[in-house]
């Protein structure tokens, strides 16, 4: 695998990343009527992400790399089914709300990351983080009231429940930080579309949508695996800090993707949504000045 160390080169490479993962939300914009096929939906971009990255393994560690899948453990296993229910949760949250309310609820990852490490690996959460949490569940109260019906609620909801499953992920990475993490991503994958043929099965659906559904749900996965790559690529020399503050990209770019009239969407996020993002982007800047401090590095293999 490719490795950086210097910081001036790394960073681009993980706004790019971000920037990848930032054309999800407009690719799901694209597709048809994508809340009628959210199995089909799973099934394809699961499969996709657990064919490209098991490729991606094969080329960086040769014929073995199998043997990774030997070494998963019990963390990884927690993490792959936690990653797996945030990419479940995510196209019902984003077929049922705005674009920008569902990569918002994603912006709080770090947070909700923070107390289950504090719940259940007992790693300490400072004053100056409760601070951040604290000022991110305000943001997140005022995007609240903004969706009090129905579909708009449960598309909140199921967006904090896909954070929250990023953040059994990003916990389980320091449980256990020997756990191959290309491998449970992969695994991830393999669950969803495990899972997602067993519903379609079960319901006697399609496992397939049309043609241009189809394209858009592996796009979609194949902008997932990439920007993986590039993140890990960049992430070793990179602190803690600095990562929360670039992974933004993917938030800001998304929301501002379905915006922009050019590509076709206009989707204006609301007031509340903008006022809420705002007090989310101080608690996220806020929490990344503290981490700073700590130096701490990260990365995903």
């Amino acid at each position: 695998m490719i490795e950086v160390k210097d910081p001036k080169i790394a960073a681009p490479i993980v706004l790019f990343a971000g920037l990848l993962w930032s054309f999800g939300a407009l690719t799901i914009r694209y597709m048809e009527d994508p809340h009628l096929v959210p199995w089909q939906y799973i099934f394809t971009r699961g499969l996709t992400i657990f064919v490209l990255l098991n490729l991606y393994l094969y080329f960086t560690e040769g014929k073995t790399f199998y043997k990774n899948y030997y070494r998963i453990g019990s963390s990884g296993l927690i993490g792959s089914s936690g990653l797996a229910v945030a990419m479940i949760c995510f196209i019902y949250s984003i077929t049922n709300t705005s674009a920008a309310v569902t990569l918002l609820c994603l912006a709080a990852m770090p947070f909700f990351t923070a107390l289950l490490a504090f719940l259940f690996l007992g790693e300490k959460i400072t004053l100056n983080v409760w601070i951040s949490i604290f000022i991110a569940t305000l943001g997140l109260i005022i995007i609240a009231f903004d969706n009090t019906e129905e579909t708009t609620l449960m598309g909140l909801i199921f967006g904090i429940f896909a954070s929250i499953g990023f953040s059994v992920y990003s916990v389980t990475l320091r449980w256990r930080i020997a756990t191959p993490k290309f491998t449970t991503v992969a695994f991830a994958g393999m669950f969803c579309f495990v899972f997602a043929g067993v519903m379609i099965s079960a319901n006697d659906m399609s496992f397939f949508s049309t043609s241009h559904n189809s394209l858009l749900f592996s796009l979609h996965g194949t902008l997932v695996c990439l920007g993986l790559i590039f993140y890990s690529i960049g992430s070793k020399a990179i602190p803690a800090a600095e990562l929360t503050l670039l992974s933004l990209t993917e938030v800001i770019g998304g929301i501002f993707w379905v915006w922009l009239p050019w590509f076709g969407i206009n989707e204006v996020p609301s007031t509340n949504t903008i006022i809420g993002g705002f007090f989310l982007l101080i608690s996220i800047t806020y929490y990344s000045l503290v981490m700073k401090w700590h130096k701490r590095y990260i990365a995903l293999n």
